[in-house]
């Protein structure tokens, strides 16, 4: 068991945290005996505490300057990531910042003159700063890559190796993700390093979470959403495929009273931060977003993830459905699907290995398909009709 700095433990208490999960477990060792790591595990298992623990844990307080640097795809995700290390680092003298693109860098310039040692952001910004020789590397000790998957693409791919490049040859590198690499071995090779492999299956962090689908039409879809979401208190997440088709759907929602707000790329970045902090205050009961946006975000309390999009694959249902029932809560995925689309998300359930409920509305209450079916037929046996 790792010995934590006093501040470290004090904060851990305070989380109320009982036990590490299964990636803290396997993951913090490792990255205290300096490993480079390639590391797996489902969504809401802890993977942002399993690397911040080790590296604030590691960190010299009382060099300044970076030491460690958190790469993450989204601005989102690198202010989710930054609202962690502040409340982990309370009670020490570890400084911290986060960068990312669209952000006045003058500012951001301001905040690299105190010289923090923990570094978050985007790649793209990072390496600007880098390139204006105002983000030294030569201290960076780690550098972690925070939805691995969704940064090796062709998109980030030069930044990243431009990243590490600046970096001394000793660092160590850091890889998580929720649903793990393609290929691995050719990420080792291309970053040439020798990582330890680590993979958390959903039987060893097990997910309190309900599937439901509910069969429909196309144009069905927004309305049900908007029954289900007036038939019970619930603070939900609904994606779609993009801007236009949410944009569409949150006119018609709003015009039947549902409270909302949206989340995608469009948004300048304090609309974005808007419409996450009113949707985490609850003054939102649903928050519309793109796959894009969303990603990687964690919100406490998310009762409900809706497919109301299809997902393009079984990652990408992974990923939305992973919002919710985040370290042991209860949480409710509700997909809204055509004839078509259930044969698919049977399919997922099948690959996956969990159960899927079918649920439809009878006279305005939402109900199993079996239950459903039952008061049917008691409706039937006191009014004495019969069925032709």
């Amino acid at each position: 068991m790792t010995k934590w700095k006093p501040f470290l433990q004090t904060n851990w208490d305070q989380a109320g945290f009982q036990k590490q999960t299964a990636i803290q477990e396997k993951a913090i060792p490792f990255i205290l005996e300096g490993n480079d790591i390639i590391a797996q595990s489902p969504t809401g298992t802890g993977k942002t505490l399993a690397y911040l623990l080790p590296i604030i844990q590691s960190i010299d307080v009382e060099k300044k300057g970076a030491q460690r640097v958190i790469l993450a795809p989204s601005h989102e995700l690198v202010m989710q990531i930054f609202t962690e290390i502040q409340k982990w680092t309370k009670g020490s003298e570890i400084g911290s910042a986060a960068f990312i693109g669209g952000a006045n860098i003058k500012r951001q310039l301001e905040k690299l003159k105190k010289r923090p040692q923990i570094i978050v952001g985007t790649p793209g910004r990072i390496l600007e700063l880098i390139k204006l020789k105002k983000l030294k590397m030569h201290e960076v000790k780690t550098i972690v890559l925070d939805e691995c998957d969704q940064l090796l693409v062709p998109e980030h791919y030069m930044s990243l190796k431009e990243i590490i490049k600046s970096t001394l040859n000793d660092r160590q590198l850091l890889f998580f993700s929720a649903t793990g690499l393609e290929n691995e071995e050719q990420t080792a090779r291309d970053f040439e390093i020798k990582p330890v492999s680590i993979h958390i299956s959903d039987q060893e962090q097990p997910a309190n979470v309900t599937h439901i689908y509910i069969v429909c039409e196309q144009r069905e879809k927004i309305k049900l959403l908007e029954r289900y979401v007036k038939a019970q208190p619930l603070k939900g997440l609904a994606f779609f495929k993009d801007i236009g088709s949410m944009t569409v759907a949150a006119a018609k929602l709003q015009y039947e009273g549902i409270s909302l707000n949206m989340l995608h790329s469009h948004l300048k970045k304090q609309e974005r931060a808007n419409s996450l902090k009113k949707f985490r205050s609850g003054e939102r009961e649903l928050l519309l977003a793109t796959d894009i946006a969303a990603r990687g975000l964690d919100i406490a309390e998310l009762s409900h993830v809706f497919h109301v999009d299809f997902p393009k694959d079984i990652k990408q249902y992974v990923h939305r459905s992973g919002r919710t029932g985040r370290m042991g809560a209860e949480g409710f995925v509700v997909a809204f699907v055509t004839p078509r689309e259930e044969r698919t998300l049977k399919q997922f359930a099948k690959e996956l290995g969990i159960s899927m409920k079918k649920q439809v509305f009878y006279k305005g209450t939402l109900m199993d398909e079996e239950s459903s079916k039952k008061t049917i037929r008691k409706g039937r046996k006191k009014w004495g009709t019969k069925r032709h």
